[in-house]
């Protein structure tokens, strides 16, 4: 794999099991088990997965410049 995509593809295998859990939790915890559980699972992960994504390639150069800080104190 080039370089190149390895910080798209390391985040997107952070970002799929961590939506899957906080989705599946988030259902369970409002909902429940109803009849319909695994379409609302799919729906709240299809909306979650790309916001997450986004989300994380703004966070983590952040949190990055943060800890660098914070460790040369």
């Amino acid at each position: 794999m080039k370089k190149k995509y390895f910080k798209y593809i390391n985040t997107l295998f952070v970002v799929i099991p961590m939506t899957l859990i906080m989705a599946f939790v988030g259902l369970i915890r409002n909902y429940g088990f109803g009849e319909d559980w695994f379409f609302k699972f799919l729906k709240a992960w299809s909306i979650m997965l790309p916001v997450a994504y986004i989300a994380a390639f703004l966070i983590i150069p952040n949190a990055r410049k943060l800890s660098e800080k914070l460790a040369t104190k």
